[in-house]
């Protein structure tokens, strides 16, 4: 793992944005505000403390802050990146915020922009994608392996050897079997069990897991 101190501009002035900041403020960092291209909130504060300081353009001008893309939806993630990435701003510009209370093996290895929240545990040799999200008390055990811009809320529990694909999401409390796939932009619902393969863009709930008809994943 490779953490910085660099201070912060975090992307996207939502939720996530203030769940992130919490979380650098309890390790430490400095968050100097986030960047949206909704002008009605600048010069607004997405939480106390936290002033939206202007559009996404607003990050070249500051080259010393690292950045951290807070939209919730992992598709959308990857197109703000997209998006700075036409200003130049490439991978080294970003960085990792993990809360202090995580648990994280020695071995974990955490690609650019991913957030981890309070309580996410990953046991051993896990690899973690670039600007991956993982909600409060989301257990990694030995061999996951998590795509960019993967999206794992609350709860989420991975079973060894298990495969997330680019931008999939899984709702709170999913649970996936060990040496299961879930595919690129798959959709896995609240509470879902996934006992087998789930193909990409497709969505998948219940007890055990099923396609969901005439439902498909985030693009």
């Amino acid at each position: 793992m490779s953490l910085d101190d660099r201070p912060l501009l975090l992307v996207a002035a939502g939720g996530l944005a203030r769940e992130t900041a919490a979380a650098a403020h309890a390790s430490g960092r400095r968050v100097l505000g986030c960047l949206d291209d909704d002008a009605t909130r600048w010069g607004t504060d997405a939480a106390p403390g936290l002033p939206v300081l202007g559009a996404l353009e607003e990050a070249t001008r500051n080259p010393d802050a690292a950045l951290v893309v807070c939209a919730g939806k992992g598709s959308v993630r990857a197109r703000l990146v997209d998006r700075l990435a036409g200003f130049g701003l490439g991978a080294d510009r970003y960085s990792t915020v993990v809360h202090p209370a995580a648990a994280l093996a020695p071995d974990t290895v955490l690609g650019e922009g991913s957030v981890l929240l309070a309580g996410v545990v990953a046991t051993a040799q896990v690899a973690v994608g670039a600007h991956v999200v993982c909600m409060p008390r989301v257990v990694l055990t030995h061999d996951d392996r998590l795509g960019d811009h993967v999206t794992l809320c609350a709860g989420v529990v991975l079973g060894g050897e298990v495969v997330v694909g680019r931008t999939a999401y899984l709702g709170m409390g999913a649970s996936v079997r060990e040496r299961t796939v879930v595919g690129e932009g798959a959709v896995i619902g609240m509470g879902a069990v996934v006992l087998d393969d789930v193909p990409p863009g497709e969505t998948w709930v219940g007890v055990p897991a099923r396609a969901l008809r005439g439902a498909t994943g985030h693009p």
